[in-house]
């Protein structure tokens, strides 16, 4: 079908809703961005890129600005929280090179750049109270108003206005984990790789960002206790460094530069049953929201967008083509979820002999096929979802 003249609302400004923005607008379609917040803006921290999602920017025609705002992974290095590197992966083996290292509001910029020159309609303040499909899909805002349109998209993420409308609501629940996230200048010289302290029920990551000036922390910690599920919530940098007071001195340098720390809980959210319907359709966190332990949340996004709109362009009608989507992505994202999901046990053994063994594991991987060790990712990286089948 041709996307030529057709009437589209993105609601949510975010990575998934800007990318499909602008991928509509480059099809011919008229494509208006609801965004509640007074401005397209980000204040979280760090991101990656893996070459998955670097390919649907690069298909955008978006890869030349983000590489000139993010940083190329040169390795990943899993290091014990006390003893120093287990393994390291170099990534000069990747077959696409492109993982990169991004200040989300790096990538937001990017993105609403790319949006905003193509001629998507950006409305701000917009905060939409529900939504209806049907023959004529609307969205309704809190202030009484409405917006008609051929098709509705919820970018709009883990509690999304969308999502409720196809699937009702089902409560998430606490994994038994949080996770503080910072930035603190990188004053000891950091290359381009990412490290991962992993300790007895706890693990830090760290990469550099913004050309090696800074550096993005995020530290996971298994915890009984109940924490709101939000980005924003503040928390006192000394909680954090009690929390991780017994890992080596890398990481006691890292947390000592934090003066500003935000905490959130880790939520399990089942991917959709229902992504599409009546003129809605699901897209990123809204539709498969991932614990962060693949760091693949934006990536997924991505993907989302480009097939969304590549299912939409080859259908015969838009129900079709909403079908094909959900068909096209289904499978994918739950192995990715799934993925992410096996992951933090992996970082967090507590039994030190279970510890030891897993550890000598990989460093004898690391050591004797490292190859075979980073070709076990191929599924995930060497993904392309712009490339034409056959």
């Amino acid at each position: 079908m041709t996307l030529d003249g057709l009437n589209i609302a993105v609601i949510g400004a975010g990575i998934g809703g800007l990318a499909v923005a602008r991928a509509l607008c480059l099809r011919g379609a008229d494509v208006t961005l609801l965004e509640q917040a007074p401005e397209i803006s980000e204040v979280g921290a760090g991101l990656q890129i893996s070459p998955n999602g670097f390919a649907v920017l690069r298909a955008l025609g978006l890869d030349v600005p983000l590489v000139a705002r993010s940083m190329q992974a040169q390795a990943v290095s899993l290091r014990d929280y006390q003893r120093g590197e287990v393994l390291r992966l170099d990534l000069a083996g990747l077959q696409d090179r492109n993982y990169h290292f991004i200040h989300r509001a790096d990538l937001i910029d990017v993105l609403a750049e790319g949006a905003r020159e193509v001629g998507v309609k950006v409305r701000l303040m917009q905060k939409v109270s529900a939504v209806e499909g049907g023959e004529r899909p609307c969205v309704r805002m809190a202030n009484d108003s409405r917006f008609d349109a051929d098709l509705v998209i919820g970018a709009d993420g883990l509690h999304s206005v969308v999502r409720r409308a196809l699937n009702g609501t089902l409560a998430p629940f606490f994994t038994r984990q949080v996770a503080w996230r910072a930035v603190v200048p990188n004053l000891w010289g950091r290359g381009p790789e990412a490290q991962v302290h992993m300790g007895p029920m706890r693990h830090v990551v760290s990469y550099p960002l913004r050309g090696g000036t800074l550096l993005n922390l995020v530290a996971v910690q298994e915890r009984a206790a109940w924490t709101e599920e939000s980005w924003s919530q503040k928390d006192d940098p000394m909680a954090l460094r009690a929390a991780f007071g017994d890992f080596g001195p890398e990481v006691q340098a890292m947390l000592s530069a934090v003066e500003e720390v935000h905490l959130w809980g880790l939520f399990r959210h089942p991917v959709a049953q229902v992504w599409q319907r009546d003129g809605l359709a699901l897209l990123g966190d809204a539709a498969h929201p991932t614990l962060p332990f693949m760091a693949q949340g934006a990536s997924m996004a991505l993907e989302d967008a480009w097939v969304l709109v590549d299912a939409l362009s080859a259908a015969e009608g838009l129900a079709e083509g909403l079908a094909a989507y959900q068909g096209r992505r289904d499978a994918r994202v739950r192995r990715v979820v799934e993925a992410a999901n096996r992951n933090a046990w992996k970082y967090h053994l507590s039994f030190p002999p279970l510890r030891w063994a897993a550890h000598t594991a990989l460093r004898a991987g690391g050591a004797f096929a490292p190859e075979r060790m980073l070709r076990q990712f191929d599924w995930l990286y060497g993904h392309d979802v712009t490339r034409k089948a056959g």
